[in-house]
């Protein structure tokens, strides 16, 4: 019993020493914004110079004890806190720090914040601001996906296969990633996105994501800003993670003032625009850009793609009925509110608003009495492809892609967009492209494991991409240079709250290419089961669906299924032979994949299921399928048209949620 006694003490003694070697003092960060300030936030940082002061705006009961900036190259620095005025902390930089996109350490009696792209600190203030533009990028922890190829874009897949070879399902994840990385490379002053970040305001998955793509960009040193879209309202968890609804920053002399035009209501309220009116009257001698979501001018009915309007004078009661056939139906729905916003755009010459929503590139410039020249501009979606297709659906519709935009603006209000070219004719713009096809044009596909970071680059432009990126990597990861095939350089790598992040600068070619940050070699191969084919009995002519699951150590770089004929020859549809994957989710964990499958004649046939890691390492799996030729029957007995239609929407989605259950059933 004695004996018995001792062992139990040794081993409680043993577990005490273990405890005690845990660091009980060690940092707790959180990265939600809103338990501390209101602003800045991940989405509205603020701005200053070396030696400068800005501001936070703390939330009720916290105290801040400390504040440090640190990049992943430069810091971390010390930031005085120069004083408190209510719920306002003034915090001073030091004169050496470096010009960079801060992360903020924000400790208080309530916990340790982390904030990424909290400040931004220019070398001196830029007299021409460069803003690298994303709309509408509706991320969604579900399924959003159009199909690109070069500056094709299709909703359908088999609209797109008759004219390319090399089909790419576009997630609106993989969307957004890729445009905030191709700006971030660019390297413009400003990356700024007109709302609708996520496709549901509940989805706080998708908000997640969001703002992990936001961190990376931070870290990349490219400074962004984001205002909320009607997809995003109620903004209850983007005003907790994201950003304000209503906002303004200054940087140098430029004001940058963001509203909210709600959800369904399509203009911001009275109050806003007094709100507004205060803050420009408060900064009468800088550059003003509105932001807001829903287009001021929009006129579909005689030109959908923007004009010139000329001379007219909102104060002048006749000048405005004219006025008004050019005002949108969204913000026609109060016209009062309307009509001061204009003659605030007049009186406080506002040289640039910015907006999103239609999905589709417009162009408005708007010349008042005095001459003053006020640019109304709307982008396409970033991330969403509900929009027209390219080629277009119907004769005479305009088309339109996945796109962004570079929007140049100078201190005396000149306004251009240096990378594309508008047509008119007349008062007309008849230009139908108004942005860049990026991200169909530059698409990265991430994948983040405990193992390993990799990332697969595809770029259709006619030159290499080169500047910065960053990746967020497990620690003791390193490049392996015998997988990685695109040029670069180790830039920094540094640890960030609970990130370890690895810069580089890096030259994309022409292509498709690779980079592989591993903790080691990776020789096993991917993990592909079947889980459902629908119809479970393909009809002759008919597309069908494979649902079935995928996943890696590292990342699965090409994933796709092929279809073999009875002499194992691969059945073709238009210039593809090989038929792309479809992720059945936008989560970073997704494993969930489907392939529409082409029309097939009768037939004994063979799908094969294919998986490659970036390793080379490769899986198959292969089910045989028989379409049958139909049977005829009786007139009085077909079966309506309604009823044979295959599977789509709520249905897949369905048959897409029940895998797992079908897997376990199976194994």
């Amino acid at each position: 019993m004695a004996k018995q006694l001792l062992v139990s003490l040794a081993f409680v003694i043993g577990f005490i020493t273990i405890l005690g070697a845990v660091p009980v003092n060690a940092t707790q960060y959180d990265t939600t914004y809103s338990h501390y300030l209101q602003q800045p936030a991940p989405a509205v940082p603020a701005f200053t110079l070396p030696g400068g002061s800005f501001k936070l705006h703390v939330m009720d009961g916290i105290t801040i004890e400390s504040v440090q900036a640190v990049s992943i190259l430069h810091g971390p620095y010390n930031l005085e806190i120069n004083g408190k005025n209510g719920n306002i902390v003034t915090v001073r930089t030091p004169l050496d720090i470096i010009p960079d996109t801060y992360f903020l350490l924000i400790k208080t009696n309530k916990g340790t914040l982390v904030l990424p792209n909290g400040l931004k600190v220019y070398k001196k203030w830029p007299r021409v601001l460069k803003i690298a533009w994303v709309s509408d990028t509706h991320v969604t922890s579900s399924s959003k996906i159009g199909f690109v190829c070069g500056v094709y874009f299709q909703r359908n897949i088999y609209s797109l296969e008759k004219l390319c070879s090399d089909p790419i399902p576009l997630h609106s994840v993989v969307a957004t990633d890729s445009a905030y990385t191709y700006w971030a490379m660019r390297r413009a002053d400003l990356i700024i996105n007109t709302g609708d970040v996520v496709d549901s305001s509940n989805d706080l998955i998708g908000y997640n994501i969001v703002y992990n793509i936001m961190e990376r960009t931070a870290a990349d040193g490219q400074t962004h800003l984001s205002i909320k879209g009607n997809h995003d309202d109620p903004p209850i968890i983007y005003s907790q993670i994201i950003g304000p609804p209503v906002f303004y920053v200054t940087v140098g002399k430029f004001l940058i003032i963001g509203l909210d035009t709600g959800g369904d209501r399509g203009w911001p309220t009275m109050n806003e625009i007094k709100w507004m009116e205060n803050v420009l009257n408060e900064h009468q001698n800088y550059t003003p850009i509105i932001l807001y979501h829903h287009p001021y001018f929009f006129a579909p009915r005689w030109n959908y793609l923007g004009g010139v309007i000329t001379g007219l004078n909102p104060n002048n009661s006749n000048d405005w009925k004219r006025l008004e056939n050019y005002v949108g139906n969204y913000w026609k729905g109060n016209l009062t509110v309307a009509r001061r916003f204009l003659e605030d755009v007049v009186k406080y010459n506002i040289p640039l608003t910015m907006s999103g929503h239609i999905h589709h590139d417009m162009y408005w410039r708007y010349v008042d009495e005095e001459g003053h020249v006020h640019y109304f501009l709307t982008l396409t979606a970033t991330g969403a492809p509900d929009k027209e297709s390219n080629p277009p659906s119907r004769p005479g519709y305009s088309p339109t892609w996945y796109g962004t935009n570079l929007v140049v603006i100078s201190e005396n209000g000149s306004v251009t967009m240096p990378l594309i070219n508008i047509k008119f004719q007349g008062d007309k713009v008849r230009s139908d492209f108004m942005s860049i096809p990026v991200p169909q044009e530059f698409i990265v596909f991430r994948h983040n494991t405990k193992f390993g970071t990799a990332a697969k680059f595809i770029n259709e432009f006619n030159h290499s991409v080169r500047g910065p990126i960053t990746f967020v990597i497990p620690a003791g990861a390193k490049i392996d240079p015998q997988h990685t095939n695109i040029t670069y350089r180790v830039l920094g790598e540094r640890q960030i709250g609970n990130n370890t992040y690895l810069m580089i600068n890096a030259t994309v070619p022409k292509g498709v290419s690779q980079i592989v940050i591993t903790k080691g070699t990776d020789t096993e191969k991917p993990v592909l089961q079947i889980a459902y084919l629908q119809p479970s009995y393909p009809r002759p002519g008919k597309t069908s669906v494979i649902y079935f699951t995928a996943k890696d150590n590292l990342g699965i770089r090409d994933l796709y299924a092929q279809v073999l004929d009875e002499s194992g020859k691969p059945v073709t549809y238009g210039k593809v032979d090989r038929f792309p994957a479809e992720s059945g989710s936008g989560k970073p964990d997704n494993t969930f994949y489907t392939v529409e499958l082409p029309p097939l004649n009768p037939g004994r046939y063979k799908i094969e299921v294919v998986a490659v890691d970036f390793y080379g390492n490769k899986a198959v799996v292969t089910k045989e399928i028989n379409i049958k030729s139909p049977t005829p029957t009786p007139s009085s007995t077909t079966t309506s048209t309604s009823s044979k239609k295959s599977v789509c929407g709520p249905a897949a989605l369905v048959a897409l949620a029940i895998i797992p259950l079908l897997l376990r059933r199976r194994k």
